[in-house]
């Protein structure tokens, strides 16, 4: 069975991981390279068995190489069908997964300046395994699209409407990690799924998502990826003016790119470290100062979510600060109990699945970006599958998969959360609603084209998808 691989790049680590190409999509290996520069060190996880290795310097570049040859060894010579990227930005008008060819390459580019801790790491993952593997289909799974279906008030600045037209709006962030966690919350808790949820994804990159449904109507995090809370190393919620005063002291774009990036957040406010474990575990009064301005943020980003969902259903902490750092969910959580968000202190503290006494469900959960990312090449394959019953009508739009991508949405309740056979798909209203969502992007008679196929896929849509894991 051939294999689809997975890579997800950030600022001082790389991630892989190899899948089964079935629709269970089992893991089957997975590697890790931390702390990349002078002192770096491998995971390498396969068989139930675990093993690391210091190895010392290494760039990304050097980390691609040992990280993909790791995995290789571990592959058993069978065929890497597709490779999945974690791209952390893909811009206004990527709103699902997409195949990296050059243009799509390009276009992502030039959206660097927007995530520079993560985008050219993302796309130099591109590069490297398409040398690795020049067969394979190359597919990007995106942060920014879980969050493309706001409504306009939560993308907007209070800025001359040209600049939106030039793409100065919100976008969110961390997007898979909520898939992740949208997905796991139908599987187990169904009846909280479709309600209000706010998600916290904690981490060294930290925001939140308010989600309705399942889909996502707000986050905390906006134009880029320093919005909101503060994380790590980067600032978070800013006054703009405070920008300008600073250029008008003679800093210039590039010094003000570090300090917002790289020397703020919680590194800044304590001058310890930018690990919140660290900072728990130190005395020092700056420690204290750094955690109490997070938990302060923390606790007033939830109330403005639970505000624009008119109210909390419920209330899930995920990454690696979410899911083990008992005293900021309790410190957070504490002003709000007022909304019905009561931590029980022994649960809490045991780091149980579900940590709340009053009235609004709280729950700890481990996100899986790495699985989110792997479901993308299917969903592609599918997304082909599909445009293939009648090609040459479809050609003007068979690049748009964006169109195809919301139909199929509507035809299964969410291809991104791999059906299990015998699923049905939406219901009836949905399926009608569908095709009007093409409107306002095609012509009458690549409308007739899409609704043609649509109808067809809302009868095979679960047989469809399944007989894409088997191609790969």
């Amino acid at each position: 069975m051939p294999l689809i691989l997975t890579v997800n790049a950030g600022s001082s680590s790389i991630k892989c991981a190899l899948y089964a190409a079935a629709p269970t999509l089992a893991e089957l290996a997975s590697a890790q390279i931390d702390a990349i520069g002078p002192n770096a060190h491998v995971l390498i996880a396969a068989a139930g068995q675990r093993r690391g290795h210091a190895i010392g310097a290494v760039d990304h570049a050097g980390g691609f190489v040992q990280i993909i040859a790791a995995l290789q060894a571990l592959s058993d010579g069978r065929q890497i069908a597709a490779v999945g990227h974690r791209i952390v930005h893909g811009g206004a008008g990527i709103d699902g997964p997409r195949v990296l060819n050059d243009a799509v390459m390009a276009e992502l580019a030039a959206l660097a300046p927007l995530a520079p801790l993560h985008q050219p790491h993302n796309l130099a993952g591109v590069h490297a395994t398409r040398k690795a593997f020049p067969t394979a289909l190359q597919v990007g799974a995106f942060d920014t699209a879980f969050h493309r279906g706001h409504d306009r008030v939560q993308d907007m600045y209070a800025l001359p409407r040209r600049y939106y037209a030039q793409g100065i709006r919100r976008y969110g962030f961390h997007g898979l990690s909520y898939a992740s966690i949208a997905g796991q919350l139908a599987v187990a808790h169904p009846d909280l799924a479709q309600g209000r949820v706010i998600v916290a994804h904690l981490g060294n990159g930290a925001s939140l998502c308010a989600m309705a449904g399942g889909r996502s109507v707000a986050s905390s995090m906006g134009f880029s990826a320093l919005d909101g809370l503060p994380m790590g190393t980067r600032v978070g919620q800013l006054d703009p003016g405070m920008v300008l005063y600073l250029l008008g002291q003679g800093m210039d774009a590039a010094a003000l790119t570090r300090l917002f990036y790289e020397e703020s957040g919680l590194k800044g406010l304590s001058g310890i470290s930018h690990d919140m474990r660290v900072l728990l575990a130190s005395d020092a009064s700056e420690a204290a100062d750094a955690i109490a301005y997070f938990t302060a943020r923390l606790t007033c980003e939830i109330g403005a979510m639970a505000a624009v969902l008119g109210g909390i259903d419920a209330l899930v902490f995920t990454g690696g600060i979410g899911e083990n750092a008992a005293p900021i969910r309790a410190s957070a959580l504490e002003p709000l109990a007022f909304i019905g968000l009561e931590v029980d202190g022994p649960a809490n503290a045991a780091h149980a699945a579900v940590i709340h006494k009053g009235a609004v469900p709280i729950l700890v959960m481990a996100t899986d970006e790495e699985r989110i990312i792997a479901q993308a090449a299917p969903v592609i394959k599918l997304l082909q599958a599909v445009a293939a019953e009648d090609a040459a009508t479809l050609e003007p739009v068979h690049a748009h998969l964006t169109i195809l991508s919301a139909l199929a949405k509507h035809a299964a309740n969410d291809p991104l959360l791999l059906p299990p056979p015998g699923h049905k798909g939406a219901d009836a209203d949905a399926a009608e609603a569908a095709p009007a969502e093409v409107e306002a992007v095609l012509s009458a008679a690549e409308q007739a084209a899409v609704i043609k196929v649509f109808q067809s896929y809302t009868e095979t849509a679960t047989k469809t998808l399944h007989e894409a894991h088997a191609e790969l």
